[in-house]
């Protein structure tokens, strides 16, 4: 590495993407000399997640991970050292309804990236291919699901997806791990729990419940509540994956969690008091009141909860924000920008009617 990294990040327009972005610009860890965001602008990726933005190298692409002459030109052209694939169609509810994108952006999407890291890998001189690193972004979705007194997931559970998205992701881990053992190509792979943190649409459990809530709406919860998240805050795991890039081993796999594991409910609870404290409703109500339970969906896993030691142990991460701490913030997030949750919704609405 002469002069810092330069880094390639795919889907940063994304919630992880973003977050993950504006933290990279300012750590301190290893010297950055240029960040690439290439990113496709679905409704899940938006420009405005990373605005006031200025710095100098920071660089925005517009295009797909499927794009293989796309791909070879940016690693080529700003001679990469870093990959991060955080581009992923990621919501389970649409990956039930219409599993094909899903299998097009994170399954044939992956392979295609990994075939023009691998060649651009092939052509650097050795000194340049001892740093290069790629770095596929993973779920703890893709071992299924645990019963209550289940132990954690560990880097070597067993694969074994319930929905479509999840088998999406699996599909990705398994072709990155073959380009590996198969190629030699330099790669990590980083499981992580369910984030949560400003920017995220409000399709996802929490924004959605949040923006709900505040505007007195109903509350819906699959089935009875009682399926639980291992929830992180998106900057403690953005803080783990600068974590890795500094000290993780090539070949290996790391996961990312809380260590917070909370039901459904609860997390609605939670949010419905939270606002109650910051924006009350008329005297006599809370937002507790506006919860409501449907049918559960398909292949709804009970409990995910990820074993966090090996991170914890080689890269000396762990993770910083308490769930109180942390849904207090987003709220207050969420509360202060009116302008991005009306933009928000009318992408979700957009996709919605499609």
């Amino acid at each position: 590495m002469i002069g810092g990294k330069n880094i390639l990040v795919t889907g940063g327009c994304g919630f992880i993407g973003s977050n993950f972005i504006r933290a990279a610009l300012v750590q301190k860890s290893w010297p950055l000399a240029k960040l690439v965001n290439l990113d496709a602008l679905t409704y899940a990726g938006r420009q405005d997640n990373l605005s006031g933005l200025d710095d100098p190298r920071y660089v925005f692409v517009h295009g797909e991970i499927g794009d293989v002459s796309l791909t070879a030109k940016i690693l080529r052209e700003h001679q990469i050292d870093t990959v991060l694939n955080f581009a992923a169609e990621s919501h389970v509810d649409r990956s039930i309804d219409r599993p094909a994108p899903f299998v097009q952006t994170n399954v044939a999407g992956v392979v295609s990236l990994l075939e023009s890291a691998l060649a651009y890998y092939r052509e650097l001189p050795e000194l340049r291919r001892r740093d290069f690193r790629v770095v596929q972004i993973s779920t703890d979705e893709v071992y299924g699901s645990l019963d209550a007194n289940g132990e954690a997931f560990t880097e070597i559970s067993r694969y074994a997806p319930s929905n479509p998205y999840a088998a999406s992701k699996a599909a990705a881990d398994h072709f990155a791990w073959s380009f590996h053992k198969t190629h030699g190509l330099p790669l990590m792979v980083s499981h992580c729990s369910n984030n949560y943190g400003p920017r995220q649409l409000p399709e996802k459990l929490i924004p959605l419940m949040i923006l709900n809530a505040q505007a007195g709406k109903s509350l819906p919860i699959y089935g009875n509540g009682a399926n639980i998240r291992d929830w992180i805050y998106v900057d403690d795991y953005a803080a783990g994956l600068l974590a890795l890039m500094a000290k993780g081993r090539v070949g290996e796999s790391y996961h990312f969690g809380g260590g917070q594991e909370v039901s459904n409910l609860s997390v609605v609870q939670k949010i419905c008091d939270v606002l109650d404290q910051l924006s009350p409703l008329a005297p006599g109500q809370n937002r507790r009141e506006l919860i409501r339970f449907v049918e559960d969906r398909p292949g709804h896993d009970f409990r995910y909860a990820m074993n966090t030691e090996k991170a914890r142990r080689e890269l000396g991460w762990s993770p910083q924000v308490g769930f109180d701490e942390g849904i207090r913030k987003t709220i207050r997030w969420y509360l202060d920008h009116a302008a991005w949750v009306a933009t928000a919704a009318r992408y979700d609405r957009q996709i919605r009617s499609n």
